[in-house]
C-alpha cells in the first residue's frame, strides 16, 4: 500500500511541499560533475542529536560553513539551536554538553529548517559520516515541510581513506595501513587548526578544512571535478 493511501485511511493528508522544498528539486534536475572543483560552492555542516535512533531521536543543533572557489567564507555561517520534542537523554547530554534547560527557548524545527535550506541552496552538501546528519535532516524536512532536499553529499571521512591510500600507494616510505576515522584525530593527524568537538559550528568548521586539506592532496594526485572526488571516494580501502 502506497504512502499517499496510507495518509487517507487514517483520515490524514499529506504536509504539502514547502516552496523551498520545490525550489531545492528544480537546482537538482541535473548536475554537471565533470564541474572544476574551485568553481563548486560548497555548504560544510554538522548537527547535534538527542541520540542515533532514526525513529525516536531528533535533531538539536545545526552549525554550517560556506565553501567557495575552494576557501571558507569569512563570516558566511549557520548555527541555531533547535527545540526537541522530547527532553535530552542525559546520556546525550554528555557527548555534546547540551541540555533540555538550554533549550526551551530554542526555535522549533518548523521555523529552523526553511532557514537552513535557505541557507544551503545550491551548494553542495559536505560533512564527516554525511549520511547520518543527512538521514536526519531529511527525516524531519520530511515531517515539517514535506519533502526532502537534494543536494548531492560528499562525505570528508571518505575522501580521507581515498588520501590515504592514494599515500599508501604511491610514496616510497611506509605508510601504515591504518587510520583514524574520528574527525579530532584527522585534524591531528594533519596538524590542521583545532575547533570545539562535539559543537554542530565546531565540528563543521573543522571538516570544512579537513576537507580543503584533502582536496589540495587530490588535486595533486588529479582528482579536480566533482566526479573525480566520487570516484576518489569509492576506492577500494584498509582500514580499522
Amino acid at each position: 500500500m502506497k504512502w499517499r493511501q496510507r495518509w487517507s485511511l487514517l483520515g490524514l493528508s499529506p504536509r504539502p511541499k514547502h516552496p523551498l522544498i520545490e525550489e531545492n528539486e528544480k537546482y537538482f534536475s541535473s548536475l554537471d560533475q565533470n564541474k572544476h572543483l574551485r568553481d563548486c560552492e560548497f555548504v560544510c555542516f554538522d548537527t547535534e542529536l538527542t541520540g542515533l535512533n532514526p525513529r525516536r531521536d531528533e535533531i538539536v543543533a545545526i552549525g554550517a560553513v560556506r565553501i567557495t572557489g575552494l576557501s571558507i567564507v569569512p563570516g558566511d555561517t549557520f548555527f541555531t539551536y533547535v527545540r526537541p520534542t522530547r527532553p535530552i537523554p542525559k546520556d546525550s547530554t554528555l557527548v555534546h554538553r547540551i541540555t533540555s534547560e538550554q533549550l526551551k527557548d530554542a526555535p522549533d524545527p518548523e521555523k529552523v529548517l526553511p532557514a537552513f535550506v535557505a541557507y544551503v541552496g545550491p551548494a553542495l552538501l559536505l560533512g564527516h559520516y554525511v549520511q547520518l546528519d543527512v538521514n536526519f535532516l531529511n527525516r524531519a524536512l520530511k515531517k515539517y515541510l514535506g519533502g526532502i532536499i537534494r543536494n548531492p553529499c560528499l562525505d570528508s571521512m571518505k575522501l580521507a581513506q581515498a588520501h590515504h591510500e592514494y599515500r599508501r600507494r604511491s610514496e616510497r616510505g611506509y605508510v601504515s595501513p591504518y587510520m583514524p576515522l574520528n574527525l579530532g584525530l584527522l585534524a591531528k593527524e594533519y596538524d590542521l587548526p583545532k575547533f570545539a568537538q562535539h559543537d554542530a559550528l565546531g565540528d563543521a568548521m573543522q571538516t570544512a578544512y579537513l576537507f580543503l586539506f584533502l582536496v589540495t592532496k587530490l588535486q595533486e594526485a588529479g582528482y579536480v571535478t566533482l566526479n573525480d572526488l566520487y570516484s576518489a571516494g569509492k576506492i577500494p580501502l584498509m582500514v580499522r
